[in-house]
């Protein structure tokens, strides 16, 4: 199989709001107001947190299909910490992405303990979100101007 590419395109409203169009969607990017925002939207790092809890959400239930499993309801608790003052230029050699990202499942599901064991390594092991997120993704970054 070929690989797939995704695209996005995004149109700058303000300083801290963007509208992102992918496919046949449009959704919002901002920020709250004491960052500089009018709080149209989830922020960026609450979309990467949203991806990965919708890529978590797919694979889990695609794999649990694969094994044979039943998960009759699923809730996923996603949360990342990062310093706010890296970001500012505040805190030099500090990272201003996640330090870490913690989920969190809640499940009704028939399988055993032993069964989720291998499920929850498989939905790690091919979620492509997690797998961006946990691994370095080179990221080419170019412009132009008019």
């Amino acid at each position: 199989m070929a690989d797939a590419t995704f695209s996005v395109e995004a149109h700058s409203l303000t300083t801290a709001r963007v509208d992102v169009k992918a496919r046949n969607f449009i959704f919002t990017i901002d920020e709250p107001p004491d960052l500089g925002g009018s709080d149209m939207g989830p922020n960026p790092v609450e979309y990467i947190l949203g991806g990965l809890a919708g890529c978590l959400n797919v694979m889990g239930h695609l794999i649990a299909q694969e094994m044979g499993l039943t998960i009759s309801s699923m809730t996923i608790h996603i949360e990342g910490r990062l310093d706010p003052m890296s970001l500012l230029g505040k805190a030099p050699g500090v990272r201003p992405g996640f330090q870490d990202i913690r989920a969190r499942y809640e499940l009704v599901t028939n399988a055993t303990s032993e069964q989720l064991e291998e499920w929850r390594n498989t939905v790690e092991a091919r979620c492509p979100v997690s797998d961006n997120l946990s691994n370095t993704t080179p990221v080419h970054i170019t412009w132009t101007t008019q």
